[in-house]
Parts: structure tokens; sequence; C-alpha cells
């Protein structure tokens, strides 16, 4: 896999107690096969934070990379938005 074309996801992070680790919700709509209805869809994934510079509530972009550990296939590449 080549290094530009690794998938980014944005979401909020909902965990920092972790040395170095966070954990990112990432969160998008999905229109329910029968009813049609759109319902809000989560996914909870553990991400590298060399720094440990975020808090919870950030908005972050994520970037797919290595396994880390055995939940981590994610990294940090930016806070786009520090919680208020």
């Amino acid at each position: 896999m080549m290094r530009n074309h690794r998938k980014e996801r944005v979401g909020i992070v909902t965990s920092n107690k972790m040395e170095k680790s966070i954990t990112v919700a990432i969160r998008w709509k999905e229109k329910h096969p029968i009813y049609g209805k759109f319902v809000n869809k989560t996914k909870k994934l553990y991400a590298h934070d060399e720094k440990n510079e975020c808090n919870v509530g950030d908005k972050v972009r994520i970037m797919e990379t290595r396994p880390l550990s055995r939940l981590k296939r994610w990294r940090l590449t930016e806070i786009i938005e520090r919680a208020k």
C-alpha cells in the first residue's frame, strides 16, 4: 500500500486516559435498507497520539497505519478543532 493512499477519518476524541493513545468516535449516517430512514452509526477507533496532546471532545483527523498494538491501527495526523 502506498503511503499517500492511506485511509483518513475525522472524528471526536472520546478518551485520552491511555499513555500515547486516544479513542476516536467516527460517526456517519446510513440509510436503513428496508425503512429508508437515516440511522446514525458510530465506530470506535484507537489511535496513536505521540505527544499526548489531545483532550476529550477535540475534533481530529487520523490516518491508517501499520499495527502499533493489539487494537491500534491508526495515528493522529492533526487536531482540527479543540474542545471548548
